[in-house]
């Protein structure tokens, strides 16, 4: 295992975690909500809905296909590098957006998330070739960890400017995310040639998708590991894009309580992801992803009955836990899963997996809360089944680790 390339692999963990703190989670989706659409009856959730769905769409549709063109056209480096440009230049953009400048910000969202997201299937596609099978858990914790440690500073760098010079956020998350993603652009393993060219690849790929999409099908395991994947990281993605919005409409934060409420998130799931790093490698994935599921569900089931704030501080924290380590171990699973020479488009069905099923979540959020008036309590159960859904789909994937001993 070579310690500079897992270095250069984490650091971009470090680098792009400050867009999911600050872009999805904890500040943009506020101030996308009560600024640029300023209403409180339900709309404002339903466009930004709408724009976490749309963008998970393009994602889920392309990725699989991308990945394919990547493995066969050797461009997975290239792929990563012009996605992350896409997300940078998008986000520095949203310094132009003003009160009532929906369908701007809107585009603008959905760009930048587009970028971000098919960016990280390449990113974990790095995975198994920089970390052998028995070291995979710990890696993948590692990356985590020092994501959440990224998306915390993150979050720091952008407190003071938050309420009144709220422009100049979009462009230190650009800066931030480009200064930290550098090291992996040079440091990580270059495309290794292959017979094809980057546009034969893609002629392969337009003409024998049916071919791709058999590939994962005949993998039974890994076919049966994504669907429950598909149900549990609906539920943890939506909680991750309506979490800024719940914390101010539902529980009365302000901007900057939401920022702090998320700081302390965002170390709890440090905490988590490096805790039971360890644990995966040990006891496989599945027995972790089992219990953290059960935590997520008590989780859901919790948030519809507090009131207070200080007990929703507390929800929080156990929900950091789960977050950090729910996305390491699916992500060791997965990679344990998956043949070599074809983890690009593995990953790619991984991200077709998270993201189709991120259209459902969101919009499922969005329609409960605008049918109950403005009310999200409802919309925390239908989350809650989607946990559930998940726990009990995964029980039907032994896990690689324990079959191994």
């Amino acid at each position: 295992m070579n310690n500079k390339h897992v270095g250069a692999w984490a650091l971009f963990d470090f680098a792009n975690s400050v867009y999911p703190a600050v872009m999805t989670t904890a500040v943009f989706p506020v101030f996308y909500v009560n600024v640029v659409i300023g209403d409180d009856g339900g709309l404002g959730e339903l466009w930004w809905s709408r724009a976490v769905s749309l963008s998970a769409l393009v994602v889920a549709v392309s990725s699989p296909l991308l990945g394919a063109v990547a493995d066969r056209g050797g461009a997975r480096k290239r792929f990563m590098l012009g996605y992350t440009a896409v997300c940078l230049i998008a986000v520095a953009m949203m310094s132009t957006l003003d009160q009532g400048m929906v369908v701007q910000g809107f585009l603008l969202f959905v760009v930048a998330n587009i970028g971000f997201e098919s960016a990280l299937v390449f990113y974990n596609a790095y995975l198994p070739d920089i970390a052998p099978p028995e070291k995979q858990g710990w890696v993948s914790g590692l990356g985590f960890g020092v994501g959440y440690l990224g998306s915390a500073l993150g979050l720091l760098m952008v407190i003071p400017f938050a309420t009144d010079r709220i422009e100049l956020v979009w462009l230190m998350v650009s800066g931030f995310f480009l200064m930290f993603a550098l090291p992996a652009f040079v440091v990580l393993p270059k495309d290794a040639p292959t017979e094809m060219t980057i546009g034969q690849a893609a002629r392969w790929g337009l003409t024998s998708f049916r071919e791709i999409v058999g590939e994962v099908w005949a993998l039974t395991d890994l076919r049966n590991f994504l669907l429950a994947f598909f149900f549990y990281i609906d539920g943890v993605l939506t909680i991750i894009v309506m979490a800024g919005v719940v914390a101010t409409e539902t529980f009365g934060f302000d901007q900057q309580g939401t920022i702090i409420l998320f700081l302390i998130v965002q170390f709890s799931a440090l905490i988590g992801a490096f805790s039971l790093a360890g644990p995966t490698d040990r006891l496989g994935p599945k027995k972790v992803l089992n219990g953290v599921l059960v935590l997520w569900i008590s989780v859901g089931i919790a948030a519809y009955f507090i009131q207070s704030q200080a007990l929703f501080y507390a929800m929080a924290v156990l929900a950091g836990l789960g977050l950090g380590s729910v996305q390491s171990a699916s992500r060791a699973f997965l990679s344990s899963l998956i043949p070599d020479g074809k983890e690009a488009r593995m990953f790619g069905f991984y991200a077709l997996c998270g993201k189709s099923s991120s259209v459902l979540g969101p919009m499922l959020f969005g329609y409960v809360t605008l049918f109950a008036g403005g009310n999200q309590r409802p919309a925390f159960l239908a989350l809650t089944g989607l946990f559930l859904l998940g726990l009990v789909l995964l029980q039907r994937v032994p896990d690689p680790r324990a079959v191994s001993r």
